[in-house]
């Protein structure tokens, strides 16, 4: 009987993924409903605004669900929000037992669709391949507890860690498919953010190329230089572009209105160790994110530059690292490095992260690590 009922479970798992890119900021979440030993309903939450997993899943079923069992990879919810409560829908269909792999940390749910369930009559089982659950939702447990976008940080080096020669030029560093996975990873982050430097130096688009959704394009420009006549300005009716600034001139910030930017006046911050000349002209990195949170935004890939990942790590808020490794040797004391900044004094300051999985792609390595402080 474990045996189907994890069988069930891994079912579900497998159905919520298939919403990735395009539930945020809402979950995954997949559904299964099992009566008399077979699979009767199933469905997954497609896109946010759409109906929950636990609905379609009790949509499609083929036959009564009454007396049935539903296993589920996240609590169900028991508010009124986009969709109605999935609670009651479990309670009018006449589901006898819920089988929950993940609890909800929203203080909307937080145990209280367990609870409503409860006291209907309904038997619930609790924390059901919960680690394999868990590990579907790191970005909206994060958003939700945090108030922040989960910050997922990708770079491309050779194996002397070198992102570009002496001279700059970095095209290309990995191969072709490992540059297509970069892409896909854009579908699925809400936000993609950038510095100057590399607004500068490559004019990116900053899209996903045509493999799905594009994200929200953010710039962080402290001075406000970002070229008018630069990609991710002249593009915003194809992608949204936010640009974060310290600078307050509303006629400067006309102009890229203008044009379509949305633009983010944030105070600079306080704690910047970074070269001499840049040190009291950056963002409040944090002050950033939680109000990148108010819109929604509950993930972003940070891309570049080096003066920008070093803020980043230097002050813990990177969650999950892509590091692309290509088997090159480009040399030179004068090439770039992934990450800039001054760098920590001793390498016991050094930020921690511990290897999460590898993946090839042709000749070159993806490694994705997370924070040590994290469990795998």
């Amino acid at each position: 009987m474990k045996e189907l009922e994890t069988k069930y479970m891994e079912w579900a798992i497998e159905l919520a993924k298939k919403g990735l890119g395009f539930t945020s900021p809402n979950p995954l979440v997949g559904a299964v409903i099992v009566k008399d030993g077979h699979i009767i309903g199933e469905g997954y939450h497609e896109k946010y605004g759409s109906l929950h997993a636990e609905r379609n899943a009790l949509a499609s079923c083929t036959e009564n669900p009454q007396g049935a069992t539903m296993y589920v990879t996240l609590e169900p919810c028991c508010h009124h929000g986009k969709q109605p409560p999935c609670t009651e829908a479990i309670i009018q269909a006449g589901i006898s037992k819920v089988v929950i792999g993940s609890a909800d940390p929203n203080p909307v749910v937080s145990g209280k669709g367990i609870s409503f369930l409860k006291k209907q009559g309904v038997t619930v089982i609790e924390g059901f391949l919960q680690k394999e659950c868990d590990a579907l939702n790191p970005v909206f447990f994060h958003y939700i507890t945090h108030k922040m976008p989960f910050v997922s940080v990708k770079y491309a080096m050779t194996l002397d860690g070198k992102i570009a020669s002496k001279t700059g030029n970095s095209k290309w560093i990995t191969s072709e498919d490992a540059r297509s996975f970069s892409h896909q990873l854009r579908t699925v982050h809400t936000g993609i953010m950038v510095g100057l430097g590399t607004i500068i130096a490559d004019n990116p688009a900053l899209t996903s190329h045509g493999r799905g959704k594009n994200p929200v394009r953010i710039v962080c420009d402290s001075n406000l230089r970002t070229p008018l006549t630069s990609q991710v300005v002249q593009t915003t009716a194809k992608a949204k572009t936010i640009i974060a600034t310290c600078v307050n001139d509303k006629s400067r910030l006309a102009a890229y209105q203008k044009l379509g930017c949305e633009m983010l006046v944030l105070p600079k911050s306080t704690n910047c160790e970074c070269e001499a000349t840049e040190t009291a002209n950056h963002l409040d990195l944090t002050a950033l994110l939680k109000e990148l949170a108010t819109y929604q935004i509950d993930s972003i890939l940070v891309e570049g530059g080096g003066t920008l990942l070093w803020s980043f790590f230097k002050n813990g808020l990177v969650n999950k690292l892509y590091a692309y490794i290509a088997p090159k040797i480009l040399g030179g004391k004068n090439a770039i490095s992934p990450v800039g900044g001054l760098g920590f004094e001793l390498v016991d300051e050094a930020r921690k992260f511990k290897i999460a999985s590898v993946r090839h792609f042709d000749n070159d390595i993806l490694v994705e690590a997370v924070p040590s402080s994290i469990s795998l």
